[in-house]
């Protein structure tokens, strides 16, 4: 835990730690937990977490071997033998499984004490061949960005490696977290008064409770369980899925008429966006409750569990590149060799958005949308006019947020369709958003959260994929990007974006964002 955050990896730092066989089964299937231990003995309580956390199963008294970590694992997985069996019951509902391991050695607050895993259980009617949607509601945790940021074993997309395994440990932070005597726990958008542009309370946090870095950044902690624990206790049905189950059981969505995507969704394969857009071309409907949603293109292995992704290396490095399967350049989605921008599937698009709140990208942003289009349905219920804000004192808009290529009509976006923006688009409300700038001279990140402060920043980045060049003309072409609350239609279905990570932070507590998202969810399943 010493140095620099960047370097902090939790490897077999727990006493007792482990991973699912599969990340997702069927009710009534049996879950095969694979665990290293130190401890004496150890405890394991499986709770579904929604609107409660209802404890499910548990046993004592367990004993299992330490056994080490490949020094490659987390490329290739823990190949751990399986150390006990969980025997899901039929009438399980689908959900989030907290699987909760516990050394029974020394003072049992010891933070390294304690470990998470998690399964997901699918609805049995999901994954039925001839069975009719539902009006349930299909929530796709964004399991694939969980990965990503996943440093366990020593390596993450964010910290050299090209390659990542589901099959192994998730670190401290992403299933569980404290929270302060103030309620922070750990947000990335910096939400102080005064503005806190270099992240203090964050970095401060994360060393109290002995976290790793990117923990903050993605995990079920932060947008999806948020979002489950409002919809539950409002009364909406919920079933959940994992990322991997759009692709490799491409007719789950076909069982629903509403799905929800929360939180951070930021690595998509091929067939998970051709799942989502057939959902919604045969009238679906989609509310995307995430802000860099489908930014980069991913290949899923089944066989050997793991997650391909060359990111900003992929045209040097990806092996499909140049080859009959290019299409598959694991890139960023708005890659003009790819030519399929995510916008296309989504609406919005992190290359017109970018922070809002983090480092010196509008460090003192309100966090909060202005609207636009006030008379939309979105808004009904809500005493709202033109200009007045929503989501303000909740930071909602925050951390990374999507908007799309607009010029300013009379005071409002309009949609150029440029990047790809379904040509349907309305955007009904938005607020300021910059790409990070990092050149020879000048730097906008916060030092100690980012995976590198060399050049070029995204913004640079970004401009050189998009256009060729990050020339100062091509770079101002994006300098000013928007998170953009939009809606738009295509086929029978329509899709609700709010294009930001923090939006299920107001969930917690802001009235108005609850009643838009109730709204939402409303009316999308009145229409079904």
């Amino acid at each position: 835990m010493s140095g620099h955050p960047r370097d902090r990896v939790l490897t077999r730092w727990p006493d007792v730690e482990g991973y699912c066989d599969e990340l997702s089964h069927i009710a009534g299937a049996v879950v095969e937990m694979r665990v290293s231990s130190r401890a004496s003995s150890y405890s394991v309580e499986v709770a579904r977490v929604g609107a409660h956390r209802d404890v499910v199963w548990s046993a004592s008294g367990l004993t299992t071997p330490d056994h080490p970590a490949p020094p490659d694992a987390w490329r290739t997985g823990c190949d751990w033998p399986v150390a006990f069996s969980i025997p899901t019951s039929a009438d399980w509902p689908s959900g989030f499984y907290e699987v909760a391991l516990h050394s029974d050695d020394g003072p049992p607050d010891r933070p390294q004490a304690s470990s998470e895993a998690f399964f997901v259980l699918l609805a049995p009617h999901a994954v039925a061949s001839a069975s009719q949607p539902t009006n349930r509601i299909l929530v796709v945790l964004a399991t694939n960005t969980w990965n990503a940021y996943n440093q366990w074993g020593g390596k993450c997309l964010y910290s050299g490696a090209h390659e990542v395994s589901f099959r192994r440990p998730i670190e401290r932070g992403y299933l569980t977290r404290p929270v302060a005597d103030d309620g922070f726990d750990g947000r990335v958008a910096n939400i102080a008064d005064p503005s806190d542009p270099t992240h203090e309370r964050l970095v401060q946090f994360q060393s109290e409770h002995h976290l790793p870095l990117w923990s903050a950044s993605a995990g079920w902690w932060n947008g999806e369980r948020r979002f489950v624990q409002w919809a539950e206790r409002a009364g909406f049905g919920l079933d959940v899925a994992t990322n991997a189950n759009l692709e490799f059981r491409p007719g789950i969505a076909e069982q629903y008429d509403v799905m929800v995507s929360a939180g951070h969704d930021e690595y998509w394969s091929r067939p998970m966006r051709d799942a989502a857009d057939r959902f919604v071309e045969r009238g679906g409907r989609w509310l995307i409750l995430s802000g860099n949603t489908c930014f980069w293109q991913v290949r899923l292995d089944p066989e050997t569990g793991s997650m391909v992704c060359f990111k900003g290396a992929a045209h040097r490095h990806d092996p499909v590149k140049g080859t009959p399967d290019e299409h598959l350049l694991t890139s960023m989605w708005s890659d003009p060799l790819l030519g399929h921008p995510e916008s296309t599937t989504t609406g919005l698009s992190f290359t017109r958005g970018g922070y809002h709140r983090i480092g010196l990208a509008e460090p003192e942003g309100a966090g909060a949308y202005t609207v636009h289009d006030a008379d939309h349905w979105l808004f009904e219920g809500l005493d709202v006019g033109v200009g007045d804000l929503v989501g303000e004192g909740s930071f909602v808009v925050g951390y990374e947020v999507d908007g799309c290529a607009a010029t300013w009509i009379g005071g409002r976006p309009t949609p150029t369709h440029e990047d790809g923006a379904p040509d349907s688009l309305t955007i009904v409300a938005s607020a300021p958003a910059r790409l990070i700038s990092i050149t020879d001279d000048h730097c906008e990140a916060p030092d100690r959260l980012w995976a590198s402060i060399d050049p070029p920043g995204d913004l640079e980045g970004v401009a050189m994929m998009l256009f060729g060049s990050a020339s100062d003309d091509n770079v101002a072409k994006i300098a000013q990007g928007h998170a953009m609350i939009a809606h738009f239609t295509r086929g029978a279905g329509e899709v609700v974006n709010v294009g930001s990570a923090d939006w299920c932070y107001g969930l917690d507590h802001d009235g108005d964002i609850q009643h838009i998202t109730a709204n939402t969810l409303r009316r999308f399943l009145a229409r079904g």
